[in-house]
């Protein structure tokens, strides 16, 4: 155990890095199958050569939270840690790399360019997981996975194989999402919609052999050199005499057919839509009814390519404005209007997406998702945290689409599709080159083939469509699954996600999950809500408002940091961050650390407990049972903030400010051995409740109340029993701390100090029993309290509920003075009243105002008169 040493100040620098040592060296984090239940989170892989931002920060601070609880509550607990390869972001970072060595990644081979990949990896990846140990994450770093490991990228490759051979998996010609910076395509899901200002641009069509011409409008003048036919809707009167006749496209010159086609809305713009198959989804979809041809002309980098004429090798956005004014110039641009519209952008890039038709690899979702969709609507075998994404995950399962699985992109798993002719069937799918080119001699009945002739597919598969199986292949669940590990921690329990991943990932994982493994693969999904600052504005690095996560851990510990994060973040709604609550979290540390200091510096003696002691210790075990029974329900539902909140009065208040305040001894007196023994018993209690949050100084604290064996660290110690608690106890003690309030405002309105005795009488006509006395007395430096059945003259009054409490005050204070002041508050509580009741006598505001407004206004009345009555009876007793 390491060396305890004392400080006068809370100083979470000189203890968080010896005490994560600590837990790692005797191996506190680790799992293994045993007897005990247990209890499993897969972390959400970041990006490989990502670093820590408040995202992750809230996340896995809510992971570790449930972790160490499991562990405190004698579970298995294992945390399984990992990083994804991310495909698209982390060859975007080495091509980008390889430029500034002057290096094109066209100008290496697929094995050349790799190799530049892994450089990166091991340069840079993993420095996120070192991050969140800064921040205690508790993972079973032994287990670290990562989605390019050998065993991952087999599992991977195994499932493209089962499912193309169920007939899930199927290659084909369609339109496709394209992301011109990362040169590759996207799925549905990763194209994010904004919306921007732009122009709708009205564009002269000369009607071929005729004067007349069709004007049509577009967003994008620089796809003409795609267009392939105007449409119109056939029912439109102005356009049945063009019927088989051709427009010459502007600027390209080239003659093509007026089509009819119902799709085309006759009320916006003109009514004549200009069809370019390859850069619209719904053009494509008229080409194909109509059999018209298909034009590409963008690069890979959304330039013009030949059939860009003089614009060959222009940014599409460049070609856009030189080509309205060649368009303007040559007469044949009508008129420009301002026009808002939805943009589709790259998720990854920001990139504005194409959409062009490619031949890619799908995979079909109709069927696949039915077993996902009823384990979470229907029979909630798997529970959303908050229910309300019920609603968003049942719309999109129920209209899924087919998943686009290809990339073009050389850092991933490479689809496992084998190519062996020239045909366009002419290829296998196998897990290995060799059962490929067994399967493509029985396939092409040419026994002579030879691995040399095989040309692998040179895609990789979606970044997520490794991703999915996370909760099975940390585990060898698809390579080996009647593996130990696997049947003993799957499925797993709680999933710690972002919503903006619901598709992307958790309905993914739950689909595969029943496919491949046939259970679910979790069963509670919290979902956090996304970091905002106090602005309500989105953390991002281009706004600058994302604050470095290692300077918070160093400026406010990583335990101040951890509450802060958790104190306003329930399931699902967004956090609001400001560093005033991390201050917040280092302020409550600070407070933890002062109430040991204070409690270890006491001294003891072999003297009977007072009983002011014993009633308060009695009160503080109930209402530590109370908040203990009340988080165990918070956990239950997963409103971690609000347990963490409950904790935290707890501590603060109930234990710091009443518990230490009453059974604190006279300065330089010693406290008795029982309350002492009683006390710190308390305190570890709430050591235990405060760990899962703040595991640095519980744990730090944990160690300098005794000498501790590493088996009997707080990390895995036991977390306190469930008990019967009397709430009478509770009510009663409420009443007291009224009670103390009123003797307290007493002293601090007449000016009267602590050290100063006052003599208290009391009309107990609630029967608040006498026991409690002993508290009052203490905390209100009341030498007795006497009981009476009538008012006391000269003193100040106070009530608490039908209580009525009498403090003589003569011999302290100017009682003209006093009158003068008592008489000011009365005139001034009789005006309200009188403003009160003018409300409650007006019908048409008692008729018309809801119940609850009433009800307020009538308990003002009722603290007005009882205030009126009191005042009353204190000026009566001073004159």
């Amino acid at each position: 155990m390491p060396k305890m040493e004392i400080t006068t100040k809370y100083s979470p620098e000189n203890f968080e890095t010896k005490w994560y040592a600590y837990w790692m060296e005797h191996g506190f984090f680790s799992s293994t199958p045993d007897k005990r239940v247990p209890y499993t989170i897969v972390i959400p892989p970041p990006n490989v050569t990502g670093v820590l931002h408040m995202g992750h920060m809230l996340n896995n601070t809510i992971q570790d939270v449930l972790i160490r609880r499991a562990r405190l509550k004698g579970f298995n607990a294992c945390w399984v840690p990992g990083t994804d390869h991310a495909s698209i972001a982390t060859e975007a970072k080495v091509v980008a790399k390889l430029k500034e060595q002057g290096i094109q990644k066209s100008d290496l081979t697929r094995e050349e360019f790799l190799k530049h990949a892994w450089e990166w990896t091991h340069q840079y990846g993993g420095v996120i997981l070192e991050q969140l140990k800064k921040l205690g994450c508790s993972c079973d770093w032994n287990r670290t996975k990562f989605t390019m490991d050998d065993e991952l990228y087999r599992s991977v490759i195994k499932v493209f194989v089962e499912l193309y051979n169920k007939g899930y998996i199927y290659r084909g010609y369609r339109m496709v999402n394209w992301d011109p910076e990362a040169k590759t395509t996207l799925s549905d899901e990763e194209v994010i919609y904004k919306e921007q200002n732009g122009k709708l641009y009205y564009l002269i069509y000369k009607v071929e052999d005729s004067e007349e011409f069709l004007t049509v409008a577009t967003t994008r003048p620089e796809t003409i050199f795609g267009d392939v036919a105007v449409c119109v809707n056939p029912n439109d009167e102005r356009y049945k005499h063009l019927h088989g006749k051709k427009v010459i496209i502007p600027v390209v010159g080239r003659a093509v057919p007026i089509i009819q086609d119902d799709y085309v809305d006759m009320e916006f713009g003109t009514g004549a839509l200009k069809i370019t198959p390859a850069h619209d989804i719904n053009d494509y979809e008229i080409g194909l009814r109509h059999q018209l041809p298909i034009l590409d002309t963008f690069t890979d980098e959304g330039k013009l390519n030949e059939h860009g004429k003089h614009y060959k090798g222009k940014d599409r956005f460049v070609v856009r404005k030189e080509i309205v004014k060649e368009l303007e110039a040559n007469g044949l641009l009508s008129k420009t209007e301002d026009y808002t519209n939805n943009i589709g952008t790259s998720e990854r890039t920001g990139a504005v997406v194409e959409q062009r038709p490619l031949d890619q690899w799908f995979l079909k979702m109709e069927e696949l998702v039915k077993p996902a969709l009823k384990a979470v609507v229907e029979t909630e075998e798997i529970k959303l945290y908050p229910k309300r994404f019920d609603n968003t995950y049942r719309h999109w399962l129920e209209n899924v689409r087919d998943w686009n699985i290809s990339r073009q992109l050389w850092w991933g798993q490479q689809i496992p599709a084998y190519y062996y002719g020239t045909g366009k069937e002419d290829f296998v799918v196998a897990e290995t080159k060799e059962e490929a080119l067994a399967l493509a001699k029985e396939k092409s009945h040419n026994p002579a083939l030879i691995l040399d002739d095989l040309r692998q597919d040179e895609d990789a598969l979606d970044t997520w469509f490794s991703s999915w199986l996370w909760p099975m292949s940390v585990f060898n669940g698809i390579l080996e699954p009647d593996n130990e590990d696997f049947k003993y921690y799957y499925p797993t329990q709680d999933l710690v996600t972002g919503p903006d991943i619901l598709f992307f990932w958790v309905a993914r994982m739950i689909i595969a999950g029943y496919e491949f493994a046939g259970d679910k693969p979790f069963t509670n999904v919290y979902l956090t809500g996304l970091v905002r600052d106090k602005l309500r504005r989105k953390m991002s690095k281009s706004l600058g408002n994302s604050p470095d996560a290692l300077q918070l851990i160093k400026d406010f510990g990583a335990d101040g940091v951890r509450v802060g994060l958790l104190l306003s973040s329930s399931a699902g709604n967004d956090l609001l961050f400001d560093e005033a609550l991390c201050q917040q979290g280092s302020g409550f540390a600070n407070k933890i650390w002062n109430a040991f200091r204070l409690v270890k510096g006491w001294q003891t003696a072999d003297i009977p407990q007072p009983d002011h002691s014993k009633r308060a210790i009695a009160w503080f075990n109930a209402r530590f049972q109370k908040v203990l029974s009340e988080t165990e329900d918070d956990f239950s539902k997963y409103r971690i903030s609000d347990a963490l909140m409950k904790i935290y009065k707890l501590v603060w208040d109930d234990f710091c400010s009443w518990l230490l305040e009453i059974i604190k001894p006279a300065y330089g007196a010693p406290i008795d051995n029982q309350t002492l023994t009683e006390v710190i018993a308390l305190f570890e209690d709430n050591l235990k409740l405060l760990h899962p949050f703040m595991p640095f100084v519980t744990e730090e604290i944990w160690q300098q109340i005794a000498p501790r064996t590493p088996q009997e660290a707080l990390i895995v110690a036991s977390y306190p029993e469930q008990k019967a608690f009397d709430e009478g106890i509770l009510a009663e003690f409420e009443f007291v701390q009224e009670v103390i309030s009123g003797v307290r405002t007493i002293r601090k309105e007449k000016n009267i100090a602590f050290k100063d005795e006052i003599s208290l009488s009391v009309i107990n006509s609630e029967q608040l029993p006498t026991h409690w006395d002993s508290i009052i007395q203490k905390l209100g430096n009341i030498p007795a309290i006497s009981y009476t059945d009538s008012a006391v003259e000269g003193a100040v009054s106070f009530r608490v509920k039908a209580n009525e409490y009498f403090v003589p005050i003569l011999d302290k204070i100017n009682v003209e003075e006093e009158i003068k002041k008592m008489e000011k508050e009365l005139a001034h509580v009789q005006g309200f009243l009188k403003s009160v009741r003018a409300k409650l006598s007006n019908e048409r505001f008692v008729s018309s105002a809801p119940a609850q407004v009433i009800e307020t206004e009538r308990k003002k009345e009722a603290d007005a008169l009882a205030k009126i009555e009191t005042l009353e009876k204190s000026l009566q007793n001073l004159k």
